[in-house]
């Protein structure tokens, strides 16, 4: 049974930092895309930062530049998103997502999401 578990979200005031960590098992993920999305109340899901199994390159949405960093560590199986200067509109609940495909099929699970927070 693959599972896909985020953690790290909390409440935190503007300017502060907060890394989330998205845990896998079942699948290995380095050999699967994977992505941070966010999603505000009201608002539609959008992509944060997303990395790609093959090389680690890396893609941010504009807003997160310069101050959001994803990096996965094979050896634990997991995606971190580092966030830096957190702003309030940075609030959210933050999804992990791990998408590969083969001739076969195509493999994409998600996270349950976890509460990120900015207020003072």
């Amino acid at each position: 049974q693959v599972q896909v578990v985020e953690s790290g979200g909390g409440l935190v005031q503007p300017g502060g930092s907060l890394r989330l960590s998205c845990v896998a098992s079942g699948i290995m993920l380095s050999t699967y895309a994977m992505t941070w999305y966010r999603q505000a109340p009201g608002r539609e899901r959008e992509l944060v930062a997303a990395i790609t199994s093959i090389g680690g390159m890396t893609n941010y949405a504009d807003s997160v530049k310069g101050r959001f960093t994803i990096s996965k560590d094979n050896g634990k199986n997991t995606v971190y998103l580092q966030m830096n200067s957190l702003k309030p509109e940075d609030t959210a609940v933050y999804y992990c997502n791990a998408v590969r495909g083969d001739s076969d099929a195509i493999y994409d699970y998600w996270g349950q999401g976890t509460q990120v927070t900015v207020s003072s």
